[in-house]
C-alpha cells in the first residue's frame, strides 16, 4: 500500500467515523426519514454530478434489481436504523457498533455460503460478542428500555451490511462507480415512502442544512468513491481494515465536538470489538500492507 493509499485510507476512516456526529447532531430534529432521505438524495446527485462530469452512463433499469438490493440493505434500511439509534446513543457507541459488521458477515456466510467458521474466526467472534457486551451493558444500565432498542438497531443494521457482503458475493457484476451510483437512486426511492410515517420535529436550520449535505456529499458520495478507489488500487483485504479505524474516528469526533465522555466501557468494548473483527476476516497486516521499493 503506498503512501497515497494510506492517507486515502485515514481520509476515508475520518469521513466514515465522522457521519456518525453528524447524524448525531441532526437526528432529533429531522427524524430518522428525513435525515436518511436528505443524506442519500445528497449523496446521489453528487455522484449523478461527477458521472456527468466523466460522462459515465448509468444503466440503472438493466440492474434494477441488484442496486435495489444493494440500495436497501447496505444504504437505506442500516442508515435509517443507525439515525434512529443517534437519536439516543452517542457517537462512539454508534461507530464501534457498526464496526462488528464483519462479526455478522462471517455468520452469515457459514449459514448462506456453507463456509466453515475457523478456529481463529471463532475466537474473534467470541471476543466480538464480549466487546459489545460490555459496551452495551453500560449503554443499556445508564439508558434504560430507550438505549436497549437502539442498541439492537445498530445491531441489526449491522447484520444488515454482513448480509451485503455476502450477496455481493452471487451479485451480478457491475462497475463499482455504477454501483454506488445506481444503489444510492434506489436507496432514495426505498426511503421516500416512509416521510409522511415520520415527521420534521423541529425548523430545518442552516446548521441542519449544511450537517446534511456534509453527511450525503462527503461521508457518503465522496466516501464511496474514495472506497471503490482503494478497492481498485490494493484490493478488498486492504481497503478493509478501514473498518478498524472508522470506531477510532467516531470515538475522536464524538470527544472533539460533542463533548463525548470516553469512558472505560468505550475503550475496552472498542478495543475487543476490533480485535474480534481483525481475527474473523483475517486481516493481516504484513499480508496486506506493502512497502513499495522503488528501483
Amino acid at each position: 500500500m503506498s503512501l497515497a493509499s494510506v492517507l486515502r485510507l485515514v481520509l476515508l476512516a475520518s469521513m466514515w467515523g465522522g457521519s456518525f456526529l453528524f447524524m448525531r447532531l441532526t437526528a432529533n430534529s429531522l427524524g430518522a426519514a428525513y435525515l436518511i432521505e436528505g443524506r442519500v438524495l445528497a449523496a446521489a446527485l453528487c455522484l449523478l454530478l461527477i458521472s456527468c462530469y466523466l460522462r459515465r452512463t448509468l444503466a440503472f433499469m438493466s440492474n434494477i434489481k441488484h442496486f435495489f438490493i444493494v440500495g436497501a440493505f447496505n444504504t437505506a434500511f442500516p442508515f435509517l436504523m443507525f439515525a434512529y439509534a443517534a437519536q439516543t446513543l452517542n457517537a462512539s457507541t454508534l461507530a464501534i457498533l457498526n464496526s462488528t459488521a464483519p462479526l455478522f458477515g462471517a455468520v452469515i456466510a457459514s449459514i448462506w455460503q456453507k463456509e466453515r467458521i475457523k478456529l481463529k474466526a471463532s475466537m474473534g467472534l467470541l471476543l466480538g460478542i464480549f466487546g459489545v457486551t460490555v459496551l452495551v451493558g453500560h449503554q443499556a444500565l445508564t439508558l434504560g428500555e430507550q438505549g436497549v432498542w437502539a442498541i439492537l438497531a445498530c445491531l441489526a443494521a449491522a447484520m444488515m451490511y454482513g448480509f451485503s457482503a455476502n450477496y455481493t458475493k452471487v451479485a451480478p457484476v457491475v462497475a463499482p462507480f455504477e454501483n454506488a451510483h445506481g444503489s444510492m437512486w434506489a436507496a432514495v426511492i426505498v426511503v421516500l415512502p416512509l416521510l409522511p410515517l415520520i415527521p420534521i420535529r423541529d425548523p430545518i436550520t442552516l446548521p441542519i442544512s449544511l450537517s446534511v449535505l456534509t453527511l450525503g456529499v462527503v461521508c457518503t458520495g465522496l466516501a464511496y468513491l474514495l472506497y471503490f478507489r482503494l478497492v481498485k488500487d490494493d484490493g478488498p483485504a486492504s481497503a478493509l481494515s478501514v473498518t478498524f479505524l472508522v470506531p477510532l474516528f467516531g470515538i475522536l469526533w464524538g470527544s472533539l465536538f460533542l463533548g463525548e465522555e470516553i469512558g472505560l466501557n468505550t475503550l475496552l468494548g472498542g478495543v475487543l470489538v476490533v480485535a474480534g473483527t481483525v481475527l474473523v476476516t483475517g486481516f493481516s497486516f504484513k499480508k496486506s500492507v506493502k512497502v513499495p521499493v522503488k528501483a
